[in-house]
């Protein structure tokens, strides 16, 4: 399943005030690249993407070029601003629909575990898992309930239940999230920076 179709205008070479200039306009230069084919300059909607961010910001996308065909794309890399947190550049890497790719798809947590209700502490390690699929058969994301999550609980990777289709490339034993107790996470922290 593709998760969504942003259009985007071919572009040519900029200066750093003209790609200032055309991120007032409400646009995003980036970059489109990948299977041996020449990288092509382009801008897209700021708001447009904002919003795909925001619903997934990770699986297969499709780009409509103006002018051009639509091609199934995955976001590569995304530059934001440094003091703002406002996106300034997109690296989009193309894919063949025909083809396995491997990425990253997002993890919903959902609920609240009941561990935290008895003072425990919620620590998330990572919201995303690295996958391999056909672009179709990936999705934006995956929900995850962790409200019957206790003291002492772990979620690791290999917990996660995909979708047909779609395989694990991340190690089945990395640790997604931790319900601990603030006495142990406090230990955790000196531990950490005593190594350091």
């Amino acid at each position: 399943m593709l998760s969504a179709c942003l259009t985007a205008e071919q572009r040519s070479s900029m200066n750093k005030s003209s790609l200032k200039q055309l991120r007032k306009s409400g646009r995003l230069p980036g970059v489109v690249m990948g299977l041996n084919k020449e990288s092509t300059m382009v801008h897209l909607s700021m708001p447009d993407f904002k919003r795909w961010m925001r619903r997934s910001g990770s699986g297969v996308l499709e780009l409509q070029i103006k002018d051009s065909e639509t091609i199934p794309v995955l976001l590569e890399g995304v530059q934001r601003d440094a003091v703002t947190g406002d996106y300034i550049h997109v690296d989009l890497l193309r894919v063949k629909t025909d083809e396995p790719v491997v990425t990253k798809i997002a993890l919903n947590y959902i609920g609240i575990p009941k561990g935290t209700k008895m003072g425990a502490i919620l620590q998330t390690q990572s919201s995303f898992i690295e996958v391999k699929a056909l672009p179709h058969q990936l999705v934006s994301f995956i929900n995850v309930d962790i409200s019957e999550m206790d003291i002492g609980d772990t979620l690791l990777a290999g917990d996660i239940q995909l979708p047909p289709g779609v395989a694990m490339i991340s190690s089945e034993n990395e640790l997604l999230l931790s319900i601990v107790t603030p006495k142990l996470q406090a230990v955790e922290a000196e531990e950490e920076s005593a190594v350091k």
